[in-house]
């Protein structure tokens, strides 16, 4: 099981813009899929974008358009750019790899500690 490491949280003013990063520890180009997720006070965690093989990406409703995932396998990394935030983008975000079987990925209960992203004035 690899080992997730993200950074790049923080507090930013509405209508700004953080770059998250997830190193990852292990053997990174086994991993058919690469996600992010986001878990808000009080709510479930929730999927915010993933991108699987051939460079193929998915994100949530709420944040497409604003945030753009890229995997750099040369780095054994993942980062979400994050454009425009608003208070609602305030969470916790986290990364999390997926084993992918056609066009569906199975994501993995394997998360790391997680960085804080705060949106406010």
């Amino acid at each position: 099981q690899v080992q997730l490491i993200e950074s790049g949280g923080g507090l930013v003013q509405p209508g700004g813009s953080l770059r998250l990063a997830c190193v990852v520890i292990g053997d990174f180009s086994s991993i058919d899929a690469m996600g992010w997720y986001r878990q808000a006070p009080g709510k479930q965690r929730e999927f915010i974008a993933g991108i699987r093989h051939g460079g193929v990406t998915d994100y949530n409703v709420a944040v497409k358009g604003r945030f753009t995932i890229v995997r750099e396998n040369a780095k054994n990394a993942v980062y979400l750019q994050m454009n425009s935030l608003q208070p609602e983008d305030t969470a916790v975000y986290y990364c999390n790899s997926g084993k992918q079987f056609d066009s569906a990925v199975v994501w993995d209960d394997n998360w790391g500690q997680g960085t804080q992203v705060t949106v406010s004035s």
